[in-house]
């Protein structure tokens, strides 16, 4: 997925695994993930934020502990009024990227769930993008990339603790 003519970013040849490699490739990593993600926005007619709460909405779907996402969750989590997430939302269901449905126990509250239209442009248009991870995954060893997803889980996991 990267541009006809890009080169990876160049490393400090001093230390290939010091902090300051683990930066620019973690930058131009998060770089290349931003463009992918802010094409998919305009080729659907939305906003990048729009995107990012598709991913909230998503990932919530995965955990099972936290429930399904809610209009208030995803404002917290997005750091978005609530006028700002109502606008995401109406714009992400006329899209035909997510659905709200009413709670059956207490119809105050709204869930919010991916449409399977959704689903379907978002696995066409990130096709590409799994490819090229298989790819990169196939150039390592089953312990390699055991090492390579607790490293992802624990930046996940000291990224979340710095955004409190």
């Amino acid at each position: 997925m990267r541009s006809a003519g890009t080169s990876p970013p160049e490393l400090p040849s001093d230390d290939p695994i010091g902090l300051q490699s683990f930066a620019v490739l973690l930058r131009a990593m998060n770089a290349e993930f931003n463009r992918i993600a802010q094409e998919f926005a305009h080729a659907q007619g939305l906003h990048l934020t729009d995107v990012q709460a598709l991913i909230a909405v998503l990932d919530a779907e995965r955990d099972q502990a936290a429930g399904p996402m809610t209009p208030g969750r995803l404002s917290t989590h997005m750091n978005l009024t609530s006028g700002a997430t109502t606008a995401c939302l109406d714009r992400l269901e006329k899209a035909g990227h997510i659905r709200r449905v009413r709670a059956a126990d207490d119809r105050r509250v709204v869930h919010i769930h991916y449409a399977q239209a959704g689903r379907e442009a978002a696995r066409e248009y990130f096709r590409p993008l799994a490819r090229c991870t298989d790819a990169a995954r196939a150039r390592f060893s089953p312990d390699e990339l055991h090492t390579i997803v607790r490293f992802l889980n624990e930046m996940n996991g000291e990224l979340s603790r710095v955004r409190r």
